[in-house]
């Protein structure tokens, strides 16, 4: 019985002095949030790109204007000569505007097609070149999670702004990378294509 008497105190006293640890609080966790694709573009990289993509598919963009120009041009004509204009007439330049049209949506969604390829080529391309920042920034302040909230599907409800690292990304980035003038397009400009022309209005 002696035993017993001396061995529980024990036990109790151990459980005592574990207690305190196990209810220390964990340290917390360093959670930041990024514009990855606001990044991307605000580089000095990704303005440039943005500039030379414009360029690129500027002459493009200018032709489809012109075919639009044509098309309003030749539906004005239908609608104010539809009473004067002899059935024949009507009927041929009705099918001008339907060929012209449909010519233009053609060339309006393989530029639209062509652009698209290109900014994703270009994005891919620089945003593997900021996700190295990113992680060596992270790695460096001591972040345990970076989310990215550019996205509208973005799972994140709330976030405060002084857990952004945008800015910050840019900097670095900016600072670290090789000089703008070496860099690939990377971000999109204005859409090049115009919207498919409307269907011609029947007499």
């Amino acid at each position: 019985m002696k035993k017993n008497c001396v061995f529980l105190p024990a036990i109790a006293l151990g459980a005592a002095m574990l207690a305190p640890a196990q209810s220390a609080a964990p340290p917390q966790t360093k959670v930041g949030i990024i514009h990855i694709q606001n990044a991307i573009i605000s580089t000095k990289d990704g303005q440039k790109a943005a500039a030379e993509l414009t360029a690129r598919f500027a002459p493009k963009k200018s032709d489809l204007e012109k075919k639009q120009s044509t098309i309003t041009q030749l539906q004005d004509q239908l609608r104010k000569g539809s009473n004067t204009m002899s059935e024949e007439a009507k009927q041929k330049l009705m099918r001008e505007i339907d060929q012209t049209t449909k010519s233009l949506n053609r060339e309006s969604e393989d530029a639209n097609a062509e652009l698209d390829q290109e900014q994703n080529r270009v994005m891919q391309e620089l945003g593997q070149r900021i996700m190295a920042v990113i992680i060596k920034y992270a790695r460096d302040n001591g972040y345990a999670v970076i989310l990215d909230v550019s996205s509208q599907q973005t799972p994140v409800l709330y976030a405060s702004d002084g857990i952004d690292i945008t800015q910050d990304i840019i900097a670095l980035y900016d600072k670290n990378a090789p000089s703008a003038s070496s860099a690939n397009p990377a971000t999109p400009p204005p859409p090049a294509a115009t919207k498919p022309a409307a269907t011609p209005p029947k007499p």
